[in-house]
């Protein structure tokens, strides 16, 4: 069954918030990289490029059902941010943005009766309950941590140590 527009024109926006949040992240890891917080930087690269895979998916998507995948320009990301807490409430607020139109494309899905792309926005739906859950917690520790030069030492060590994003950690294909 081939894919209906509107999927195609609502997966196609997805593509390009995917792309922007990796973009987003980008900047974010620059910014830490300017603080010299290589640990906060590391975590955040690997976060644009969990995005960029998350891009991947959608673009594989459309393509496999027999729809034409349209590119938009990137919106510039904020370069600075008033404090590393501040940046982490950004990607919080900016998480949970993403877990909304998720949760709006399974809408979608269910309303135009498309099994195959409900079946494939489960993923996301699941992901973002994590990617929510894992902000919140560096945000706590950054509030415990606070001006503590030791506890944000120790934080940069801890983020600095995530593993890479791979293809299988995407997602399915």
């Amino acid at each position: 069954m081939a894919i209906k527009e509107k999927i195609v024109k609502e997966f196609n926006a997805q593509l390009q918030r995917e792309l922007y949040s990796a973009y987003l992240y980008l900047a974010m890891a620059a910014y830490f990289e300017t603080t010299g917080l290589k640990g906060f930087a590391h975590w955040m690269k690997n976060q644009a490029q969990e995005e960029r895979l998350h891009a991947d998916r959608f673009y594989d998507f459309i393509v496999s059902r027999g729809g034409v995948v349209e590119l938009e320009a990137i919106e510039k990301p904020p370069t600075s941010w008033d404090s590393y807490l501040h940046a982490f409430e950004e990607t919080l607020k900016h998480e949970e943005s993403v877990t909304t139109f998720i949760h709006d494309l399974a809408d979608i899905s269910i309303a135009e009766k498309d099994h195959a792309a409900h079946s494939f926005l489960k993923y996301f739906i699941d992901e973002q309950v994590e990617e929510e859950d894992t902000v919140n917690d560096i945000i706590a520790k950054l509030k415990l941590v606070k001006d503590s030069a030791g506890g944000l030492f120790m934080l940069d060590t801890e983020l600095g140590g995530r593993p890479e994003p791979t293809a299988i950690d995407g997602g399915p294909a």
